[in-house]
């Protein structure tokens, strides 16, 4: 009888854990087939992605792409990339295709080509078709660049193009025509190693080093209007070689290197302009990782570690409902804020709130929903989630000070 007693509590705190970790974590998921690898570029086409080029751990260069199948958690061997091995190459997709170019054809700068040649795949035929080059740089090719793609179109910014050599121009590919067009310049400066991610019809870029100086300034580039708009700093280290993805309308910087090697995550709400620190990355340290969006989650792997090169590749789960833009019910918080109790209104039955900090943590759990305790919390903002037979129904703020 005591051993079935134990076991119901095992089953009771398993469960409700399991449950308390639904948002805002990582997930181990399967290794990169094409085994340890480092400056690869990654794109998207049908919720599958492909993940190619780079250097492995014999310092070579690489051309072999892999398709990954989020469903299946299975890495598939594609057709390679034709032209040059490359590694810190840019990679975007727009349509139906995935588009690859540019980057360094050998693990040393000295002994490599700076590239300038484009390519477009086709997952419905495993095929690389050859576009028109990268014009910019003069035509001779760039490296370490960022690119991404809004309505349709293709960008890729900035890049090194030589030893002391960085560019801040902008580039527009318009696959119907097949043709690059000149944009306005990053307005930051000449950057390399930096990051990009778009959310709606904006593209947000920033972040890497300027003549080996770190940065952590994020721009927001509207093609529209051909504008820029300087948006918050990321309010962490200055960083380069980041792994960035999207979901739900909100960006997503994790790691990347100041010096030293990082694992943060943090997460840009473009309507506030405003950042919040996320769960840290679930593998180790590292620069130069791919990051992907696949059915909703995030996706961050590959890369290069204090103890070298890898293969891993890790899922995220985002805060999704504590960054829904509408609220099922109202839920309301009195006196807010507060040192010690808090009265709780809502226009529908309530049987579960929790308490996060904005790292997604659960700081407080009630079962009582009318009035709550809340001296136990340290000073400082919190988001309250209000649940009911389990769903997430009603979320708002609430400020702790005492």
């Amino acid at each position: 009888m005591r051993t079935q007693f134990i076991l119901l509590i095992f089953m009771f705190f398993g469960l409700y854990y399991l449950n308390a970790q639904t948002m805002n974590f990582w997930t181990k998921k399967s290794d990169f087939t094409g085994l340890k690898r480092t400056r690869a570029v990654s794109f998207t086409v049908d919720d599958y992605a492909y993940v190619g080029t780079g250097v492995d751990t014999a310092e070579q260069v690489r051309n072999d792409f892999w398709k990954y199948d989020p469903i299946l958690d299975t890495w598939t061997q594609v057709a390679n990339l034709p032209g040059s091995a490359r590694r810190n190459a840019v990679a975007f997709s727009a349509g139906a295709y995935g588009y690859v170019g540019t980057g360094m054809s050998h693990e040393q700068s000295s002994f490599g080509t700076t590239l300038s040649d484009f390519w477009r795949y086709d997952p419905a035929s495993n095929t690389w078709t050859s576009i028109a080059n990268y014009p910019g740089n003069f035509g001779n090719g760039i490296y370490f660049a960022t690119a991404f793609s809004v309505d349709g179109k293709g960008y890729v910014c900035c890049g090194k193009a030589g030893p002391n050599a960085y560019r801040s121009d902008l580039w527009e590919y318009n696959p119907a025509s097949n043709s690059w067009s000149p944009r306005a310049n990053f307005p930051g400066g000449v950057r390399y190693q930096l990051a990009s991610f778009t959310i709606n019809n904006s593209a947000f870029v920033g972040l890497g080093t300027d003549n080996d100086m770190y940065r952590d300034d994020i721009w927001e580039y509207k093609p529209s209007n051909n504008l820029w708009i300087q948006r918050s700093s990321l309010p962490a280290s200055e960083r380069s070689g980041a792994a960035t993805f999207t979901i739900d309308q909100r960006g997503y910087v994790c790691m990347g290197n100041n010096g030293g090697l990082l694992d943060d995550l943090w997460e840009y709400n473009p309507y506030e302009d405003h950042w919040e620190v996320r769960d840290n990355y679930s593998g180790s340290r590292r620069k130069w990782a791919v990051g992907f969006t696949l059915l909703g989650n995030g996706y961050v792997g590959l890369g290069d570690g204090y103890s070298g090169k890898k293969q891993s590749m890790y899922m995220y789960t985002p805060l999704e409902g504590l960054s829904l833009n509408e609220n099922q019910f109202t839920v309301n918080v009195f006196p807010n804020p507060s040192s010690t109790l808090v009265s709780i209104q809502s226009d529908t039955q309530l049987d579960e709130l929790r308490f996060y900090d904005f790292a997604g943590r659960i700081q407080l759990l009630s079962y009582q929903t009318s009035q709550i305790d809340v001296s136990t919390l340290a000073d400082g903002n919190y988001i309250l989630a209000a649940f009911r037979e389990g769903s997430l129904i009603a979320k708002t703020q609430i400020s702790v000070k005492k």
